[in-house]
């Protein structure tokens, strides 16, 4: 007879509350359960390998997980389900479903149609929240192809397109794509892992690469220990569609490792912010990599916020890296960021077009537009260096930059201010008047550019990932 602590299975219940989602599918019966049946479920299973001190919850606790696109009409939901009165032809598809999940030795599966209590807003937020997890630790996501006879149909399925399937490809360690008429798409185990078709042609993962612009190698890794930058992330979901406007934010909340209320009703602008709000605090300066077109409305004392994914898709062409994270700080004058400013000087004009070159290095020469009332010539211009690195001795701080760097143009106003009077009144005393200056500087704004806010360049005989070290001064902290 076996003897065993009840705290020896903390490990299990602390994973099952926390790590799968709280209904699964009971295979065996078609039922929806909890996560206390299934904590009791595999318990009965587990003791023995508890007892041998080499327990991986993980490794124990399995289940499958549906990907695949909603049909216009008749998903099983989970009121259905309880009820046992699912019938049409989403519940046949969730059949077939179940029917391959067996087949792997699964017990429980997953499906979002039907497993998801959207009555209770509490479920509906953590389900979301926790989705990507959900797919990661699944043992096997299924994904069902609708619109796909052969691995080559799949770059015109409109799987590829939504956008809640982009972490559904990407959390999983094992998937397996299955055809319309729920035939594997290959022979293999598990399609995330590299492979070749005997006849020489391209296997399901460079369909997927050219589909998605997702590299292979990405594709069979696991996301959340592969740095990646923001941007090219963001270019990933750049042309997906949703059908609620806010899941172009809510559905990347896994993708960036971020967690976000969910608020529907919020409108994609203040939702799609809020996202790159949090992706700021991570200080990856490539979130500020965009095009720079159709700012989002939602920050209106800031040009920094893009509107939408779509907005990162030209990343490739101002690609650039960094050494250390960048302190951005949302407050209600803008984007508060500190920025190595180098000035720039106007040295053409052509209409609303401006050549800008650094006065400290006159071989850099940056585009930019001027559409503000004021004239140019009475304006200040700068560039604003992101992807520096402050480093110490403990006697002093320089700042380093590298010799291919990524700034923002940056712009200013001066204004003339009206005469001033002395004040006259004798009621007022103990204060030391002054002189106001003649004129006012407002504070840095980003500017307006083709290509967007980022400008990435090399300074003249400096190999790209060499460094130049300047003095401190240079660093100044402004809102954009």
């Amino acid at each position: 007879m076996s003897f065993f602590l009840p705290d020896n299975f903390d490990d299990l219940d602390r994973y099952v509350m926390n790590e799968i989602p709280i209904h699964l599918i009971r295979l065996s019966d078609m039922k929806i359960v909890g996560r206390n049946d299934v904590k009791k479920h595999f318990r009965s299973s587990a003791s023995d390998k508890i007892n041998c001190g080499s327990f991986l919850p993980a490794n124990h606790v399995k289940y499958a997980i549906l990907s695949h696109r909603w049909l216009d009409e008749g998903e099983p939901t989970y009121e259905k389900m309880k009820a046992g009165t699912a019938a049409g032809p989403g519940y046949e598809k969730l059949k077939k479903f179940c029917e391959k999940a067996r087949k792997y030795g699964m017990e429980f599966a997953w499906s979002d149609t039907c497993c998801i209590d959207k009555s209770s807003s509490t479920e509906l937020d953590e389900s979301i929240r926790s989705m990507f997890r959900w797919y990661r630790n699944s043992a096997i996501c299924i994904v069902h192809l609708a619109r796909s006879e052969t691995i080559e149909d799949i770059r015109k399925d409109e799987w590829i397109r939504r956008g809640w399937t982009l972490q559904e490809l990407l959390a999983p360690h094992k998937i397996k794509f299955f055809n319309v008429r729920w035939m594997p798409m290959t022979g293999g185990e598990n399609d995330k892992a590299p492979s070749m078709k005997p006849d020489g042609s391209p296997d399901i993962l460079r369909a997927l690469e050219e589909a998605t612009r997702i590299p292979c190698d990405v594709l069979t890794s696991d996301l959340r220990k592969r740095p990646m930058r923001v941007d090219e992330r963001m270019a990933w979901a750049g042309r997906r569609e949703t059908t609620r406007v806010e899941d172009a934010a809510y559905s990347l909340m896994g993708i960036f490792n971020v967690s976000l209320q969910i608020a529907y009703g919020e409108g994609r602008d203040r939702a799609f912010c809020r996202l790159i709000e949090a992706i700021m605090q991570t200080g990856d300066p490539s979130v500020l990599n965009w095009d720079g077109r159709n700012p989002a409305w939602h920050h209106s004392r800031s040009r920094a916020f893009p509107e939408s994914p779509l907005r990162f898709m030209e990343y490739q062409h101002r690609q650039f890296y960094f050494d250390h994270p960048l302190e951005m700080t949302v407050t209600s004058r803008g984007l508060r960021i500190p920025l190595v400013i180098l000035p720039l000087i106007i040295h053409d004009r052509q209409g609303y077009n401006l050549s800008l070159r650094c006065s400290f290095c006159p071989t850099l020469e940056i585009q930019a537009c001027w559409l503000l009332d004021s004239k140019p010539l009475m304006c200040q211009f700068a560039l604003g260096i992101v992807n520096y690195s402050i480093i110490g001795d403990g006697t002093q701080d320089v700042l380093s930059m590298r010799g291919r760097s990524a700034g923002v143009v940056l712009s200013r106003e001066t204004k003339s201010l009206p005469n001033h009077q002395p004040p006259s009144c004798k009621d007022i005393g103990g204060l030391d008047f002054a002189s106001p200056p003649k004129q006012k500087i407002t504070e840095w704004k980003a500017a307006v550019r083709r290509g967007g806010p980022m400008v990435v360049f090399d300074f003249p005989n400096i190999p790209s990932d060499s460094h130049i070290y300047i003095d401190h001064k240079y660093l100044e902290t402004v809102y954009i």
